[in-house]
């Protein structure tokens, strides 16, 4: 696997509802990440009192992140919908040379700033709220 340039890791949303998955616009950074709770199931006969945990049986989850500046009024307006509206739309995450992971998530998070001399950038954060496919390019 060669490097990979940060700006190709790209997140998409349903902006219609018809699976038409359009790119976020300015965007600067974007991060995924997967989490799995563990369910302990040690008991007096574990052995050498290691703890023993029970596979497949914790909560998985995702998390997509992002912040940049604003370029689109239509994908800045349907992420401001998508919040107030709390709708759970089908979004991807484009890794490169990886893969595309496709789920419901909801924007949890959506939060503005701006400088006196600087851009107005924004900040967001999507929950996945069912479950997630993968596909692997």
């Amino acid at each position: 696997m060669t490097i990979q340039n940060g700006r190709d890791l790209l997140i998409k949303m349903d902006m219609t509802g018809d699976g038409q998955f359009e790119t976020i616009a300015g965007l600067r950074a974007t991060r995924i990440a997967f989490n799995a709770e563990t369910v302990d199931v040690t008991s007096l006969e574990s052995q050498g009192g290691w703890r023993e945990l029970l596979g497949g049986a914790g909560v998985r989850s995702a998390s997509i992140s992002g912040s940049g500046v604003f370029r689109d009024a239509d994908t800045d307006g349907r992420a401001r919908q998508v919040f107030f509206d709390g709708e759970v739309p089908q979004c991807q995450v484009i890794i490169p040379d990886f893969g595309i992971v496709e789920g419901p998530f909801q924007l949890t998070n959506l939060e503005y700033a701006g400088s006196h001399n600087g851009e107005a950038t924004y900040e967001l954060t999507l929950a996945s709220a069912g479950a997630l496919i993968f596909v692997a390019l």
